[in-house]
């Protein structure tokens, strides 16, 4: 059939099975949503209220459904403001594709208005990007773009598509899905050397990253533990991939990690990395980091292995293909002394804060009791990201929803609002400081546009939290741009763009505002007010070998 270049583009994200898309229309990319218009009962298109809230939103959505996000946006400014997003989603290995509209192709070059190299600047930070210049190419490069979003280790593609491609007409052919194909590429030898590790082990240790949760491996991550009858500590990332409750779990790794955690990897004889990438937030000094342990290495991504610590093993490919193999060949383990010795740490240096008034600790306590552990919890990035990772336990992947890799503050929002959408089911809370909360409110107008029911919790302590801890620590309590004790009422504001505000400055108000905010079934604002000079512990020194690990009490 004979389509022009936008109708192709609808076509081709229906034949990928996209139901949501996430952006903001502007003069070069009008024909695209001009047919999305004709297309609205089939796909629907969410209009954030800044370019950086769709890209945020599409990358919540994929994180939270395990599909491919899209967002889209007209050329020049509208493009660039979605490279954080799109750099946000490629540091996480998120699959995501950005679509963008670029000037006509005889106007490519000439400094036109509203004329950005987009696939020039992203190239850095996607998997892929491309150009369209013939409608004719516009199907299958939006099909590879999707197969290459979604297989190996996942990430963002950029189609940008020049403004007469899409106004052009060309003959379509409908096609099937983009199928996910994992594979392996280890050998029996590599695989029988990582199992003799595992039974010669007397100290093992499993650290658990995103991929497990990407591979969809974490029944065999569950498996692996109990058949090496070894403790589990996570990374950021990997928050939901093991159980968080289980009696094997010791807590997050590395810099803001447990103790146990931290003093367990530095005294064990081995040590497994599933889907992990030796971030430096995790390893401290790399020279210092498990130095007593043999250390295996199980990635999709043969670039990562031996890039940031040399490993004695590894073996490359699916994480649930590769650890399906390995638990065939494994016998059950005993390690009783290990993990008596492991409980003993627990018990030693538990989590801990002031539990005499409000805190984030407190608050994410709570939201866990109140939710049962079973919300989506996105964040920003900061303090409140450190407490939200320590003290909520994750029970289940794809629940923790956060800028890993690049730190991207005012993430949060965007992303509960695409997780919400992409899990209607789920109740689904954003945690925010007050200083990335300032960077991206204005997506509330986007949640009470469509009527999305986040909750949005921010915990105010009128600094820049983070920055200001090490401020504190490490520079003199020279407070240098951190302070936010300014005039700006959140709760007003969110009112005023549409949304319910509750203000909370006691624990005991705290429960009945959360069911308070769970039972109106709209978008609502949560302020917890909390003291600024709340820190964040245990912490590692930047640069610090983690068994160095130091909390309230070590000061």
């Amino acid at each position: 059939m004979q389509l022009n270049g936008s109708e192709i583009v609808v076509e081709c994200l229906k034949e990928q099975g996209v139901d949501t898309v996430f952006g903001y229309p502007g003069g070069s990319i009008l024909n695209i949503y001009d047919a999305l218009y004709k297309h609205s009962g089939e796909i629907r298109h969410i209009l954030t209220s800044h370019e950086q809230g769709a890209a945020h939103a599409a990358d919540g959505y994929a994180r939270a459904t395990g599909r491919v996000g899209v967002c889209m946006a007209t050329s020049g400014p509208g493009a660039t403001n979605l490279v954080t997003g799109i750099a946000t989603a490629y540091m996480d290995s998120v699959p995501m594709v950005a679509i963008t509209a670029n000037v006509t192709l005889p106007m490519l070059g000439k400094d036109s208005f509203q004329e950005v190299d987009i696939a020039g600047v992203t190239m850095p930070i996607t998997k892929h990007g491309y150009i369209v210049k013939n409608v004719a190419e516009l199907a299958g490069t939006l099909r590879r773009a999707f197969e290459i979003a979604q297989t190996g280790r996942p990430g963002p593609v950029l189609v940008d598509i020049t403004k007469d491609v899409t106004a052009a007409v060309c003959e379509y052919t409908p096609m099937p899905a983009c199928q996910k194909s994992p594979s392996v590429s280890y050998t029996e030898e590599q695989l029988e050397r990582v199992a003799e590790y595992i039974r010669d082990a007397k100290k093992p240790y499993l650290y658990v990253g995103g991929g497990a949760i990407i591979a969809d491996a974490c029944r065999e991550v569950a498996q692996l533990a109990e058949l090496m009858d070894a403790p589990v500590c996570d990374t950021l990332m990997g928050k939901g991939a093991f159980d968080g409750r289980s009696a094997r779990y010791t807590g997050m790794i590395g810099m803001h990690g447990t103790k146990t955690s931290n003093l367990g990897v530095s005294q064990c004889d081995l040590l497994i990395a599933l889907g992990a990438r030796f971030s430096d937030r995790v390893t401290g000094n790399p020279r210092k980091f498990a130095e007593n342990a043999k250390i295996i290495h199980i990635d999709v991504d043969a670039a990562e292995i031996n890039k940031n610590i040399r490993v004695d093993a590894s073996l490359v490919g699916d994480l649930k293909l590769v650890l399906q193999a390995l638990n065939q060949r494994l016998e059950k383990q005993e390690h009783p002394e290990w993990m008596e010795t492991i409980r003993e740490l627990k018990e030693r240096y538990p989590l801990k804060y002031d539990d005499s008034r409000l805190s984030c600790p407190y608050v994410m306590e709570t939201i866990d009791r109140v939710t049962k552990g079973e919300a989506v919890i996105t964040t920003d990035v900061g303090q409140h990201q450190m407490w939200a990772a320590q003290y909520y336990r994750y029970t289940s992947p794809r629940t923790f929803l956060s800028s890993g890799g690049l730190g991207t503050m005012g993430y949060g929002l965007g992303a509960c609002i695409g997780a919400q959408l992409g899990q209607p089911d789920r109740l689904c809370i954003n945690i925010a400081g007050d200083g990335c909360f300032r960077m991206n409110m204005n997506e509330l107008a986007t949640a009470s546009r469509y009527n999305i029911p986040i909750i949005q919790v921010v915990i105010n302590n009128h600094v820049l939290g983070m920055v200001r801890q090490w401020q504190t620590l490490f520079y003199g309590k020279r407070y240098s741009q951190t302070v936010l004790n300014d005039k700006v009422d959140f709760c007003k504001v969110a009112e005023a763009l549409g949304c319910a505000a509750i203000r909370v400055t006691q624990k005991e108000e705290l429960e009945p505002a959360l069911e308070k905010a769970i039972a109106m079934k709209m978008p609502v604002l949560v302020e917890c007010m909390i003291p600024e000079d709340d820190k964040v512990f245990p912490m590692v020194p930047a640069g610090a070998p983690i068994a160095e690990v130091f909390d309230g009490d070590d000061l």
